[in-house]
């Protein structure tokens, strides 16, 4: 299986502790880069979250964000340290009354730092489930870029075999373009009147066949052909082979196109350099 580094996920999660949302998005790149949006709170997982996607990811430009509420049923629950504003109060009378003067306001008691409290969340248990959920969108981020590509794998495929088809019209051609080579240099001979023997003429013909002679270009092709769907099927991260093989594709559909003196071959390297171009834009983003 062939990945695609081009890809996204996206999932919320919820508890008792509030509600998260993790999203994960990739694109091409040479080698893996990975980038974190997390809560100031919860920074410390970037180690953690940067091993998870070695461990699963060889290639591609990788955004991770966190976007994290607290809350759940008792968000807006208060406690009150009963026992602590006791103190509170009866210190205050203390003052009162050694003062003379004076009166004690209940809403300032309530107001003294630690007599109103928030429940405190547990960020061990609260990161525990983060991590959970980070997994269940990294899984599903995999799975994303498994599908794109799997599409990726079947597009080169059916331009492989578009190469493939023009090869064979190429090889189909050659015997005609032979006889009309043969055909094009007698009549030259013959307009010009120049008497030449069979084995001089027969050399001639010889030395235009190896100049147009495609046979290795085309031989070259179906082996590039055979590796590539080799390299596909092998699966993984194949896409700097790919790339490589791009490369040897064009630089024979070159070669093919600079010794074509046929209208049909060079239709056909033609056509062979625009499949090859499609492919190697697909290519770029295959991990």
């Amino acid at each position: 299986m062939i990945y695609s580094m081009t890809a996204f996920a996206r999932k919320q999660f919820k508890g008792d502790w509030g509600t998260a949302v993790w999203e994960i998005r990739s694109v091409n790149q040479r080698y893996l880069e990975t980038y974190f949006r997390l809560p100031e709170q919860f920074r410390g997982l970037e180690v953690k979250l940067k091993e998870a996607f070695r461990k699963r990811l060889q290639r591609g430009k990788v955004e991770c964000s966190l976007r994290f509420e607290a809350g759940g049923a008792d968000e807006s629950a208060l406690c009150m340290n009963q026992d602590f504003a006791a103190q509170l109060i009866q210190n205050a009378q203390w003052v009162i009354e050694k003062a003379g003067s004076g009166t004690l306001n209940p809403l300032d008691i309530l107001k003294w730092p630690g007599v109103m409290q928030a429940p405190e969340q547990d960020l061990d248990a609260i990161t525990l489930e983060l991590m959970t959920g980070f997994e269940e969108t990294l899984n599903e981020f995999v799975e994303s870029r498994a599908a794109e590509g799997a599409n990726l794998a079947v597009f080169i495929e059916k331009r492989l075999a578009g190469i493939a088809e023009q090869a064979k019209k190429v090889r189909s051609f050659m015997p005609e373009v032979h006889a009309w080579q043969k055909a094009r240099i007698l009549k030259k001979f013959d307009d010009a009147k120049v008497d030449l023997d069979s084995t001089r003429v027969e050399q001639e013909l010889v030395l235009l066949a190896q100049k147009s002679d495609v046979a290795e270009e085309l031989d070259r092709l179906d082996s590039h052909i055979g590796e590539s769907i080799n390299v596909l099927k092998k699966g993984g991260a194949v896409g700097r082979r790919l790339d490589f093989m791009m490369q040897e594709f064009n630089r024979e559909a070159n070669t093919l196109g600079s010794k074509a003196i046929n209208t049909d071959v060079t239709a056909a390297a033609v056509e062979c350099k625009v499949l090859i171009e499609q492919m190697r834009e697909q290519v770029q983003n295959i991990e």
